[in-house]
């Protein structure tokens, strides 16, 4: 069995498409028996309804949950205690999948390698956002430290079979949307991953698409601070155990002082400066410290910080 896990929060007429491309999708792949875990993490929209509505008229297994410690990584752990597939299945509540999305999966897990973690494309839903998060490669990849885990596959398109999950366990609750730092609970997971021996995969296949709703640059710079903010948090979490963030981290500062001296930004298409990651990667390290010693993970107050950043493009 297959288990779709999606978490969502004030996001209904969205979470209502994704759940239809998800039931079309089992509906063309009958053969494999699936079933979907919707998490609303304190929604106060009209999600609980509509949600309840589709699980009692849907033709496929829904068991909707409700999670009322905030942060996408709180979420996505229950959704896990919560489903009972050997393969579980993270889509986001902004995607709808492909309707050949399971033949797709079935098709790696059986010819490929099983103890993994595998993720596929992602592209845009709509032609009216800007080419972010998402995953076009055409190539299949496995992941290795020369490249950084962020963005290798996307957390909005990630599977594994039970099995990895019990190994690598929950996801950090520090990190995530909703949560302290914000992003970067799939990254975290992905290293903790890849330090216990699990191969990850990216597959140009098995299709999400993303309606990310962001189409303006401002949009896509909060979203890329936030992105900063928790990969400067990964990044000192694990830097013993996996130096290799740090030189990501070098790679990325050299980039920032080539930019003053005329050289690419961080991405020329939506202009994207590299010295705001810098800023802001400081400020995760900082509040990972913080969070460290006082145990506490509420979402921190950087909107100040986060204005001095957008200063810096």
């Amino acid at each position: 069995m297959a288990s779709f896990i999606v978490c969502t929060r004030n996001r209904a007429a969205a979470l209502e498409a994704c759940i239809r491309s998800i039931e079309v999708a089992c509906r063309s792949h009958a053969t494999m028996a699936s079933e979907l875990v919707v998490v609303d993490n304190g929604s106060t929209d009209d999600t609980a309804e509509r949600l309840a509505h589709i699980a009692a008229t849907s033709s496929m297994t829904i068991i909707p949950v409700t999670e009322s410690r905030r942060g996408l990584a709180a979420a996505r752990n229950t959704g896990m205690e919560q489903s009972r597939g050997q393969i579980l299945i993270f889509i986001d509540d902004d995607c709808e999948i492909d309707d050949r999305y399971l033949q797709d999966l079935e098709r790696h897990y059986v010819t490929g390698e099983q103890y993994i973690i595998r993720g596929g494309r992602v592209e845009l839903g709509s032609t009216r956002d800007l080419p972010f998060t998402i995953k076009r490669s055409p190539e299949r990849a496995f992941f290795s430290p020369d490249v950084h885990p962020g963005g290798f596959i996307l957390g909005c398109n990630m599977t594994m079979p039970r099995e990895v999950a019990m190994h690598v366990g929950l996801f950090d609750e520090r990190f995530g949307a909703g949560a302290a730092l914000q992003s970067a609970e799939d990254t975290d997971y992905l290293v903790r991953a890849f330090q216990l021996g699990i191969p990850i995969e990216y597959v140009p296949d098995m299709t999400v698409f993303h309606y990310h709703g962001r189409d303006t640059r401002d949009a896509i710079e909060r979203l890329h601070r936030s992105y900063s903010l928790g990969n400067g948090g990964l990044c000192l979490k694990h830097m013993f155990k996996a130096p290799w963030l740090l030189r990501h981290f070098c790679w990325t500062l050299r980039s920032a002082w080539q930019e003053l001296l005329g050289g690419s930004r961080f991405d020329p298409e939506v202009s994207l400066s590299h010295w705001p990651i810098i800023f802001m990667n400081l400020l995760g390290a900082a509040e990972f410290v913080r969070l460290t010693v006082t145990g506490r993970r509420e979402q921190p107050d950087v909107n100040q910080i986060k204005q001095a950043a957008r200063s810096l493009r």
